[in-house]
Formats: C-alpha cells, sequence, structure tokens
C-alpha cells in the first residue's frame, strides 16, 4: 500500500537536510515496526518519496512524504505506530492511504510559498521589494549557469510585522523541476543575507489540485 504522510519540520530539525530527512523517515519507520517497502537489486532503497526538497535552515509546516509499504493496515494503526518513534522536530498532521499508481509527488509540485521574517528593520523595503517586482528580468547564476530569477518570483507581499515587530514577507516561488525559485536567492535581490532571515514554508501547490 501507499500512503501519503503531511508534516511539518520544526526548529529541532531545521539543520537537517534533504537525505538525512528521509533516512529520518527511514528509521522512523523502522522503529515503530512497520513493513517499509524496499526497491530490488544489488543496494535496495527504502520505497520513500518527498515531494519537495527543504533547504537547510529553513522550516515546514507543509512538508509531504510518499512512503510504501509491504503489508495493508489502517491509517489508524499507521498513524498511531509512527507516533511513537517519530524524533523531536517532525509532527504528522494527516495520513492517508492513496492510489499505488498515482503519479510522483515530485512531478506534481508547481510552486512554494513562504514566510520569510526578517531579523533586522529595512525602512524602504517596500521600495526595494518595488524594485524586484517591477524588473523584467533578474539575471542571476546558480552553480555557473544563467538564468532569470524574475519569472520564478510568482508573488511577493509585505505582511504586517509579527509580535516581535520585525518585518514579514510572503513568497510564493516557482518549483517545477526544470524551474526552482529560492527564497535565499530573491532575499540576495533584496539586498538581505540568508543569515538575516528566517524561513518557513507553509503551502506545496500541486499540479493535481486534489492532492
Amino acid at each position: 500500500m501507499r500512503i501519503r504522510i503531511t508534516f511539518s519540520k520544526t526548529a529541532a530539525m531545521r539543520y537537517t537536510g534533504h537525505l538525512d530527512l528521509q533516512r529520518a523517515w527511514e528509521r522512523t519507520f523502522r522503529r515503530a515496526g512497520l513493513p517499509l517497502a524496499y526497491s530490488q537489486g544489488f543496494h535496495p532503497q527504502p520505497k520513500l518519496n518527498l515531494a519537495c526538497a527543504l533547504p537547510l535552515g529553513f522550516t515546514s509546516e507543509c512538508e509531504v512524504i510518499d512512503a510504501w509499504l509491504e503489508a495493508v493496515l489502517s491509517n489508524s494503526d499507521i498513524q498511531t505506530a509512527l507516533a511513537g518513534a517519530l524524533p523531536p522536530g517532525i509532527r504528522i498532521y494527516t495520513l492517508e492511504e492513496i492510489d499505488p499508481h498515482s503519479p510522483a509527488l515530485q512531478t506534481q509540485v508547481q510552486s512554494t510559498e513562504y514566510w520569510v521574517t526578517l531579523l533586522d528593520a529595512l525602512p524602504d523595503l517596500d521600495a526595494r521589494l518595488e524594485r524586484v517586482l517591477s524588473a523584467s528580468s533578474i539575471p542571476r547564476q546558480r552553480r555557473g549557469k544563467s538564468y532569470d530569477l524574475r519569472p520564478l518570483i510568482e508573488e511577493i507581499q509585505h505582511l504586517e510585522d509579527g509580535t516581535d515587530h520585525l518585518p514579514r514577507l510572503a513568497m510564493r516561488l516557482a518549483a517545477r523541476e526544470s524551474a526552482t525559485g529560492r527564497p535565499e536567492e530573491v532575499l540576495a535581490e533584496l539586498g538581505v543575507g540568508i543569515e538575516a532571515a528566517r524561513v518557513h514554508r507553509v503551502k506545496l501547490y500541486f499540479q493535481d489540485k486534489s492532492l
């Protein structure tokens, strides 16, 4: 059976990378005594698929992972078993069985939404946002290759300051396989280093609206 889990990755796992997060889920299924399925071949791999890699240092309330089990169990039994085995920093929101032939999660993500808290006040923040949003193109380099950041920025909003009086932004960025916008690159265009911000992912937008 194939199950889909929506979960949060909190501050306790902020510095756990994508591959280590997948390993953490494998260990969780093992500790829970659940029959996680593995691929065939000389180097069997656990059948676990995360929807979208979350950069190191970011937190999230909308992560999604698909897992395949070698036995059919009730959702409640699976969730109960996992709850006692989860590491600090992961909290399950929903768990459901899905069609095992559904498309891979990674192929369905279209865009992602982040809330960004800036750790320092920027009196001219709105002017900086207007400069970025009004640009016809924003040439940048990633791993030695040139690309245009502007079409990857779907939306940016200046939110009301939080109770800590720090400025906050909402960013919706493209997250397709061949076109992915990154919050740290948008922040760089605003003149803000990633070390001066806290980034939290709040929503994944999927091609299939039912996901």
